[in-house]
């Protein structure tokens, strides 16, 4: 059940550090820290999903659009938009960029399969590098 991803993953530090801390993780969080690329929250791309990034997805078999925010766990609300980064889509589309597809699998098993439309907020695009 791993998120299957097209495109480089890139973390920011502090989001590595902080994810590092989470405790035991899923296997495909797991395999997204020992493989993603790490930079500085100020060197980090601006189509980039960070943590609270606020990101555009369509659903690629439905043209669907929705809004998401990847957040910490403590954080998380689902029905206003914000979802766990421990969730199968929270870390199926941290680290990618806009344009990038990901595909993840929901909890009643289902496929799901979306791009990055765009990133409405990204924390470290408005100078905040401490979320």
């Amino acid at each position: 059940m791993h998120a299957v991803v097209h495109g480089e993953r890139t973390l920011t530090e502090l989001d590595f550090t902080r994810l590092t801390k989470l405790g035991p993780v899923s296997s495909t969080l797991s395999d997204l820290l020992a493989t993603a690329d790490v930079t500085s929250g100020r060197a980090v791309s601006a189509d980039v999903v960070t943590m609270y990034s606020r990101v555009e997805l369509v659903d690629v078999a439905t043209h669907r659009r929705q809004m998401l925010t990847i957040c910490y766990p403590g954080d998380a609300e689902p029905a206003a938009g914000f979802v766990s980064v421990l969730s199968p889509v929270g870390n199926g589309l941290l680290g990618l960029k806009t344009g990038d597809v990901a595909r993840w699998h929901t909890p009643n098993g289902d496929e799901y399969t979306a791009e990055i439309a765009a990133i409405q907020y990204q924390p470290e695009a408005t100078g905040d590098y401490s979320k």
